[in-house]
């Protein structure tokens, strides 16, 4: 039910999964039944052998805040969702309404992973080198360093079930590349991180990490959705003014046509539709929360990237790592400081 486009969007998704899967044993469609009904007849979803239908009578809606879904629409889609992970109903979610609702209600009833304290939005970007993993997205706009330390082993997790990498460069997105550049906060992390088994490269800064400066590359929720969205914009803005600049005269239109094609893979470059969704790394569980204008591709992906997280045991992998590199003894050091 939720998306800039739900359910139409959603449910077509929903559909090309089932079509090009095999692997694909149960799909679990939560919503308003009355509401969707249409949408599952013209796509042949309510008879379909793999379609599980769950009824939720309430929408988290985008003017909600976060906890509405654990207070005023326990009965909502998103939920109602939460408790089937929680009750291991289903092996993971996906959905590409309300961030917040997404986060709150998947870390307060499915809980996070042992070792984890709080759980991180990780987004794959392109690079110069390829792509790189941005951790946290969006999930946590206020953390403490042992925050930030947790989510840089989850994105190397992460970075090397994609990619098939070890030992990910791991780099702190901050305001300059020495030790004492950037806040207490990015400062007390960046001495937790060097003492950890990571191949951590120090500071980032952001006009570097677009050069490929780290593959994994780490930061609080707050500046990680500002930088998100803000390459987002600019993506929209420099399509545009190429649009402008290649239209004002035959000559340019004519240049433009020849470079059809050039064109058509720049955008592919920057196509997040391909990547569907991002996890939301540590909880008990497999979460992937899409964009709101996510299009039937793009849901298509996202349940693609859910079921990859669950087949190659993301989560052990994280859970393992965590363990590797006593996160909870530096948290108990540090309080005890």
């Amino acid at each position: 039910m939720g998306g800039d486009f739900a359910p139409a969007n959603i449910l077509e998704g929903a559909a090309l999964a089932l079509s090009k899967l095999d692997w694909l044993d149960e799909l679990v469609l939560v919503g308003h039944q009355e509401k969707i009904a249409f949408y599952m007849d013209k796509l042949e979803l309510s008879w379909h052998p793999k379609v599980r239908k769950v009824h939720a009578a309430s929408v988290v809606e985008m003017r909600d805040p976060s906890t509405a879904v654990l207070r005023g629409k326990r009965d909502s889609s998103m939920t109602v969702c939460a408790k089937l992970l929680r009750d291991r109903e289903v092996d993971a979610i996906v959905s590409a309404g309300h961030t917040g609702a997404a986060v709150a209600s998947s870390t307060v009833l499915a809980r996070t992973l042992p070792g984890i304290d709080r759980p991180a939005i990780a987004t794959i970007m392109p690079n110069m080198q390829g792509r790189f993993v941005l951790i946290d997205a969006g999930a946590n706009t206020d953390c403490k360093p042992f925050n930030l330390a947790q989510f840089a082993i989850m994105g190397e997790c992460y970075y090397r079930l994609v990619f098939g990498v070890e030992n990910a460069r791991v780099g702190l997105l901050s305001v300059g590349g020495e030790d004492i550049k950037g806040n207490e906060v990015t400062k007390e992390t960046f001495k937790l991180l060097s003492g950890m088994p990571l191949n951590f490269i120090g500071n980032v800064e952001g006009n570097t990490i677009f050069e490929g400066a780290a593959d994994v590359v780490v930061c609080d929720g707050f500046i990680g959705n500002v930088l998100l969205k803000s390459c987002e914009g600019l993506a929209r803005t420099v399509m545009y003014w190429l649009k402008d600049a290649f239209t004002k005269d035959p000559i340019r239109k004519t240049g433009a046509m020849l470079a059809k094609n050039a064109f058509r893979d720049l955008k592919e470059i920057g196509d997040a539709d391909s990547c569907g969704g991002a996890p939301l790394l540590g909880i008990n569980g497999v979460c992937i929360i899409g964009h709101g204008s996510s299009s039937p591709k793009a849901v298509y992906n996202a349940i693609r990237v859910a079921g990859e997280s669950v087949k190659y045991r993301m989560n052990d992998m994280i859970v393992k790592r965590i363990a590797e590199c006593g996160i909870n003894l530096e948290k108990k050091n540090l309080a005890e400081g």
